[in-house]
This record gives structure tokens, sequence and C-alpha cells, in this order.
């Protein structure tokens, strides 16, 4: 994609995600995260109607009356943006290829995230992490974000997203929103998912194609595996094959979820070209 093609898709972007994140997205992701963060701001002596979690009971003892803790919201966030850039990424049958639908979703979040004065920064990986931009405020910096993702070299290798988790651990002190997008075809190690949900909040935001999940009857055809370049001839019209592929597309992603539910993360499964404000919305909701 040549620069002129991509500050032009830049543009398209920016006036159709706008609008969505302030008709649709904006109140609710306001809502969802209101008091995700709460600093300490003093103590005081108890007061009909306080919450008894909010006691503290050292100062309690101390002086033999009730005292209770006064948190306050710690309004700014910090959404990171994990983005895969495997070469699966860079495919599409539908009207949008999947690293144009991320591109679009994470304009809408940044957009949302802006309005609400908070920080966005985004990760690119596949094998490895290939790219960082720190998180900031601001529109440009959101339009900078949407450019980076269209205009990166998408790489042909094994996606890895819990090398981008394990560096985001090791780089990222203070707490943040991660919006974690890919097609997740690749293995990944479960102990690292675990952890890093512990010490960071997780959404993996699974982007697939109709293809992905089920093969159509084309006769004979020549598949290959964007990423390790492997070719396979297949029939299929064998109708047990396609059954089977499906299947196991229908297994993989439910071993996924499951694994994120156990790591006290969520994922949620996004078709491209479906109304991805729909599904935040529903999301942010919950």
């Amino acid at each position: 994609m040549q620069i002129k093609d991509i500050i032009k898709k830049v543009k398209q972007i920016e006036i159709r995600t706008k609008r969505k994140s302030e008709a649709t997205l904006m109140g609710q992701y306001h809502s969802a995260f209101k008091g995700q963060g709460m600093t300490f701001s003093e103590v005081r002596p108890y007061q009909f109607g306080d919450e008894i979690r909010r006691i503290d009971w050292n100062k309690t003892a101390r002086f033999r009356e009730p005292f209770v803790k006064v948190m306050e919201e710690e309004r700014e966030l910090i959404i990171m943006l994990l983005v895969d850039i495997s070469a699966s990424m860079d495919y599409g049958t539908k009207t949008q290829l999947k690293r144009e639908f991320v591109a679009e979703i994470a304009a809408s979040l940044g957009f949302s995230a802006a309005g609400n004065n908070d920080k966005v920064g985004l990760i690119l990986f596949a094998d490895k992490v290939y790219k960082v931009i720190p998180p900031q405020k601001g529109r440009k910096h959101i339009l900078a974000i949407i450019s980076t993702i269209l205009s990166a070299e998408y790489v042909p290798a094994p996606s890895k997203f819990d090398a981008a988790l394990q560096y985001m651990m090791g780089i990222f002190k203070k707490r943040s929103f991660i919006f974690l997008f890919s097609d997740f075809e690749d293995s990944y190690d479960l102990k690292i998912l675990r952890v890093a949900s512990q010490k960071h909040q997780i959404l993996g935001m699974r982007i697939y194609d109709e293809k992905d999940n089920e093969i159509p009857d084309i006769g004979y055809a020549l598949f290959q595996d964007a990423e390790t370049g492997k070719q396979i001839y297949v029939n299929t019209s064998n109708a047990r094959w396609r059954y089977e592929f499906a299947e196991k597309q229908k297994q993989k992603v439910k071993n996924l979820e499951e694994d994120f539910a156990s790591s006290a993360g969520t994922l949620i499964n996004i078709n491209t070209g479906e109304d991805y404000s729909k599904v935040l919305y529903r999301y942010f909701k919950k």
C-alpha cells in the first residue's frame, strides 16, 4: 500500500469511526471503565451509610472508634492495542482484509479513549515484537497508530501473542487494559496468558474470515499456509473432509475461549464485515 493510499484510508477510517465512537461507544466506554482504577485519598471518621469494607481496621483499633478509607477514582487509563501482524492477518474474502478491519476497530477504541482523556499505545507482533508506540493522548496520536497498522509489513511467521504479553509485562508496570487482536491460529503458552491476566485486564479479539471456519466445495485446490509457506492439495468436494475441518476449527475456538476464561480474561469473536460497534457495546455494557 502506497503512502497516498494509506493517507486516504486513514482519513476514511477516521470519518467512519469517529461517528461510530461518538454515537455508540463513547458513553458505554466511559461507563465500563469508570472506577477501574482507585487511589487512596484520606481517612475520616465512619459515617452512617459508609461501606463496611472501607473501614480502616488499624486506625479503628488505635482510636477505638470506626474510621474509613476514602478512595477516589483514578480516571486516566492506559489502553494498549496488541496487533498480530503475521501473514494470516493480511487476508480477507469479504469487504475488508483482517488488517483493515483491525485498523478500523482500533480507531474506534482509540477515539473513544481520546474522548475520555485516556492514553493509547500500540504493540505490533508476530513471532516476536516488531514495533512499539508508547501510550499517549490525542487525535494525532490515534491517527499515527491507524497508519502504522495499515502500513506494517506483515510477517510470514507463526503468531506468538504470548511473546507480546511477556514483553508488555516487562515494560509496562502500571495496570493497563489490553485489546489483543489476532486470528489466534497458532499455539501459545497458557501460563503466560494467566500471569499477564493477573497484572493487566485482557480482552482477546479474534478477528476471523468466514473461510477460516469452513471451506467451500471448489473441487481440487492448492492451499498454502501464509505463515509457513507449506502447500497442500485438497479435494474440497469431499464432504467428510470439509466437515472434519469445520469441527476442528470449532474445537480450537472453544479451547481458546476456555483458556481465556480460566485466565480471568475474555475472548470475543468478530467476523470481518460484522458491525463491531454493536459487539463492543454489548461487551462494555456487560
